[in-house]
């Protein structure tokens, strides 16, 4: 089985997800290949902390056995993981204004998505933007310079929360659909790429037993 191995240890291991593989089984006999059972092939102590859904590509920790996978829970519960990805989406968002906090390290661009997400039950496995129901959900973006096909742009996101889809669904609700999306994008815009453009590029975390920082990068494939 292919497992691409970022790194590893006695404690817990960092994978590169390809796009189009599940994070954890699902229902059928022809949905139990996934990363969590390629992982048990070589650990089968690997247990899962978090996922990334099937059509995205990226780093995923896992952990090696129940006490690490409750630490890095409990890490995750309280961001302190820290997570960038990378997409490419349709047009061309506007640029964040030259104003910006003062906490921010790097000068410039972030702005900000705060809509509520819902899981929309009658049309699963799709979520959707519901103010009266919806569970507050944050993620910041910001543009980036990069190689993409003409008329779309290419974006850094950092998910302060974690809802279902939450990055593909804040970037369609702004005007901005990822390319290859087949749940938000409009069918021309998902057939603009031959996946989804959308890839978990960064992750950094404290080990949750050395407490020595680990910090990972990966290259984004398209």
């Amino acid at each position: 089985m292919n497992l691409e191995v970022i790194y590893a240890d006695p404690s817990l291991a960092v994978l590169n997800k390809p796009s189009g593989l599940l994070s954890v089984p699902g229902r059928g006999e022809d949905k139990q290949d996934c990363l969590i059972a390629r992982a048990q092939q070589t650990w089968p102590d690997a247990l899962t902390v978090h996922r990334l859904d099937m059509a995205t590509s990226g780093l995923v920790v896992v952990a090696r056995g129940p006490e690490v996978q409750r630490l890095l829970s409990q890490a995750f519960a309280r961001r302190e993981v820290h997570k960038m990805y990378e997409a490419v989406v349709d047009g061309s968002p506007p640029e964040a204004k030259s104003t910006v906090s003062a906490d921010e390290a790097d000068g410039s661009g972030w702005q900000d998505i705060q809509l509520p997400l819902l899981i929309d039950w009658p049309n699963r496995p799709r979520s959707k933007v519901d103010w009266e129901h919806g569970k507050p959900s944050h993620t910041r973006w910001r543009c980036k310079s990069g190689v993409s096909p003409e008329g779309t742009t290419r974006v850094e996101l950092q998910p302060i929360t974690g809802r279902t889809h939450q990055l593909r669904l804040h970037m369609m609700a702004i005007g901005h659909a990822m390319l290859g999306d087949a749940l938000y994008a409009s069918p021309e815009v998902c057939a603009r790429a031959p996946r989804l453009l959308l890839h978990a590029r960064h992750l950094k975390f404290q080990h949750p037993q050395t407490q020595e920082w680990l910090s990972f990068e990966t290259v984004v494939p398209f």
